[in-house]
């Protein structure tokens, strides 16, 4: 690739290490804390996109349930105010990572996920949400040569599952976004929406207090036994007895410890640049504002937003010793640099152009990269985690079938193997560490020799744990 002609690191200067989606006048001041003891017929833990559908779903299905959501800081202050904003209709994280894990579900798996974008679609204006929600569609390109074949076998593929793709080549991608380094791309047109995430929280926070549901911020959840044929949850400052308890904690240590050996945090990290001029914007094009990706193992994403700027995020994916999650964290210089350097690489005609937010968060993820559920207490608690960034949409879906598994009937979202089985579990320290920094190094390796992967990866993929990022 091109390097850029100017030190890209420059254009870091001035950003504000914080996110973006965040750092807005529209955050809403955060609520009080839960003081005392109280009762709830359900009491749904943490306030990022799973907690929120889960509370909202329960109240909407049944007003006169008594619903109570818990978080431990404020409403959306983690992955769900931090992400790129892509709101994809996949469940399974992509079509390829499905259609391998899930063969023989994935016509449903598809439909349900496009009836649950359009779910979302539907909720957003139902309670007028301002969260810049658009079907916009979106491009995977390919960088380098060998990526343009896998994008036409990709199409095929897809096309044959019934999905809306088509493949572009050089030309007609560069007609869509000028990018020198663009080969080709796979264009989804209706399968993906961009939304503000952290504006959509926000509004799923409000949607749940106007129908209802009580909500306490600022109360983390510090043990959860079972009491009586009831549940009860401690929190700093008081308890609450539930009859039945939902997780949304994702990266977070579940409260059910079982749970904890399929979930390891991974950091992530994304930049915002300034509002690009009518100049600027023009020698790119992207008139259609699309959510693009490429196609690389460590791979970057990014898109456009309300007012003009473009998030680029991706690339390194971090494991901490020890499953360590910490504030300090979620900076981190080096790989700052790096994303800002292959901005420029990939868009040479915004040198010039300046970050104003750089930042990073935690993502949840497991072994087979899409989300996976589980009860316990004898049904009385469900959780779900394990989404690896691609969960904006898919969480609602999980709060779905978590209040299935919690009525205790059977559906046809719970007789799926999707959510009847679960992922591998992470061996513990320090194998854990070692084999995902052994796999970090092998995927960085692979794209830098034609996609070709070693042998560590092969007996992943044998083991059914092939991993990109």
């Amino acid at each position: 690739m091109r390097r850029p002609s100017a030190p890209a690191w420059a254009s870091l200067a001035e950003a504000e290490p914080t996110p973006y989606w965040l750092d807005s006048p529209a955050r809403p001041e955060p609520l009080a804390a839960l003081v005392g003891s109280t009762t709830a017929d359900l009491a749904v833990v943490g306030g990022g996109y799973t907690g929120l559908w889960t509370a909202l779903l329960a109240k909407e299905a049944d007003p006169s349930l008594d619903v109570l959501l818990l978080e431990g800081r404020e409403v959306g202050w983690a992955a769900s105010g931090r992400n790129g904003g892509f709101a994809s209709a996949s469940l399974t994280h992509g079509y390829a990572n499905g259609a391998e894990r899930f063969p023989a579900e994935m016509p449903r798996l598809l439909a349900l996920g496009e009836e649950n974008l359009d779910a979302i679609e539907a909720t957003v204006a139902r309670y007028d949400i301002a969260c810049d929600f658009r079907r916009t569609g979106e491009l995977a390109v390919a960088t380098e040569p060998w990526q343009v074949e896998r994008l036409r076998q990709a199409e095929a593929e897809q096309r044959a599952a019934g999905l809306e793709v088509e493949f572009l080549g050089r030309e007609e991608v560069q007609a869509e976004v000028a990018s020198p380094t663009y080969l080709a791309a796979l264009h989804e047109a209706g399968g993906c929406a961009i939304v503000d995430p952290a504006r959509l929280a926000w509004g799923l926070k409000q949607a749940c207090l106007s129908i209802g549901v009580r909500l306490a911020e600022g109360t983390p959840v510090t043990g959860l036994t079972g009491e009586s044929g009831v549940m009860r949850l401690t929190t700093p400052y008081g308890s609450v007895r539930a009859g039945k308890v939902a997780l949304g904690t994702n990266a977070f240590p579940s409260l059910v410890r079982r749970a904890r050996p399929y979930v390891v945090p991974v950091y992530d990290y994304a930049l915002m640049t300034e509002p690009l001029s009518a100049g600027q914007r023009a020698s790119i094009g992207w008139r259609r504002e699309q959510g693009i990706g490429d196609s690389s193992n460590l791979f970057h994403y990014y898109r456009l937003t309300e007012d003009g700027r473009i998030l680029w995020g991706g690339y390194d994916a971090i494991y901490h010793y020890g499953s360590r999650i910490a504030d300090e964290l979620d900076q981190r210089p080096e790989t700052f640099k790096a994303l800002a350097e292959h901005f420029f690489t990939t868009f040479p005609q915004l040198e010039g152009l300046r970050f104003t937010h750089a930042w990073g968060g935690v993502i949840d993820t497991c072994s087979r990269f899409s989300a996976f559920w589980g009860r316990a207490y004898g049904g009385r608690v469900a959780y779900v985690a394990g989404y690896t960034g691609l969960g904006v949409a898919a969480t609602r879906f999980g709060a779905q079938v978590m209040l299935d598994l919690l009525s205790g009937r059977r559906t046809e979202r719970t007789a799926l193997t999707m959510v009847r089985t679960k992922p591998m579990p992470f061996p513990p320290e320090p194998v854990r560490w070692a084999a995902i920094e052994a796999t970090r190094r092998s995927v960085a390796r692979a794209d830098a020799q034609a996609g070709r992967r070693n042998t560590w990866l092969r007996t992943l993929d044998r083991f059914g744990l092939g991993f990109d990022s």
